[in-house]
């Protein structure tokens, strides 16, 4: 299933956080305060830098599962955060890296979701790599060495509040309703987990990229550049950073939004292909060669 499914379908688990109406600016400011709490060590980024397939393969793994049991958007964020942080202690995976995932997982879901991932069904989801009570093991392992710590700051967290502190200091947006305010909710939380993915954004602050992803959101609906660069301005002012760290991260995502489309288009044009082929040879092989096979 697509992230951007994902996306849109998460958010009817729980009650979405409500987008219009009165926003404190004291909530953001304490998930400013606790947003560098649990980011991941430099020297963790940096080894990650260097090797970056197992980690992202991981993580769409995690996205994968999170989307196929209709999780919360906030669960799969929270999962790679516990993931990362349990990556930057230990500097190495153990045996069996998705049953590490998958008590990542299984803790995250049961922290942030009302209904939460069951150990048989990623056990299922892992083609059974691991048993359910290895991966009750690995839970208590991934607790104690967070020192029982699993919360953390996501992008999800900042999102509804950045909405609403754009309608209200930004001015309303050109025919604002609810279901433009779905679509911007919904859009921004695909981004933003799709950052979570790829580790090119790994230790960037969650509020940069939940900006950035609301900035590309908003990009998409062709408004004025007048108008884009105020709201630019002022997500960059509620992250307290620069408009030009928005835009650039936000340059960031389109191009990988633009790779991705890319290497999809690339696999669906390979499987029409392999199709085409296909039927040609049963088409070959179904169509006499000889004058004498030939019944007249």
């Amino acid at each position: 299933m697509s992230a951007s499914r994902w996306g849109e379908g998460a958010c009817m688990g729980l009650p979405e956080p409500r987008c219009r109406g009165s926003w404190d600016l004291t909530v953001i400011e304490g998930l400013l305060k606790s947003e560098n709490k649990h980011l991941p060590s430099p020297l963790y980024v940096s080894l990650i830098e260097e090797d970056s397939h197992t980690r992202e393969a991981l993580a769409n793994w995690t996205l994968q599962v999170c989307s196929e049991h209709g999780s919360v958007d906030a669960v799969f964020p929270l999962a790679i955060s516990l993931l990362d942080r349990y990556l930057s202690q230990s500097f190495s995976l153990p045996i069996s890296p998705l049953c590490l995932t998958a008590a990542c997982i299984l803790l995250a879901s049961k922290l942030a979701d009302e209904k939460a991932v069951g150990a048989d069904a990623l056990c299922t989801a892992a083609r059974f790599a691991f048993l359910p009570q290895h991966l009750r093991d690995m839970e208590i392992i991934v607790l104690a060495s967070l020192h029982w710590d699993i919360t953390a700051v996501t992008p999800q967290d900042f999102l509804p509040h950045f909405l609403s502190a754009l309608r209200d200091r930004a001015g309303t947006l050109g025919g604002d309703t609810e279901s433009l305010r779905s679509f911007l909710r919904a859009r921004s939380s695909t981004l933003a987990a799709l950052c979570v993915c790829q580790s090119q954004f790994l230790g960037t602050r969650p509020s940069v990229i939940a900006a950035a992803a609301l900035n590309c959101a908003l990009r998409e609906l062709g408004l004025q550049r007048v108008q884009l660069d105020r709201m630019t301005s002022t997500l960059a002012g509620l992250c307290k950073t620069d408009a030009a760290a928005v835009q650039h991260f936000s340059e960031m995502i389109e191009i990988n939004m633009l790779r991705r489309s890319q290497r999809m288009g690339l696999k669906e044009r390979d499987l029409n292909v392999n199709v085409s082929d296909e039927e040609t040879q049963e088409c070959r092989a179904s169509t006499p060669t000889d004058l004498r096979d030939i019944d007249f």
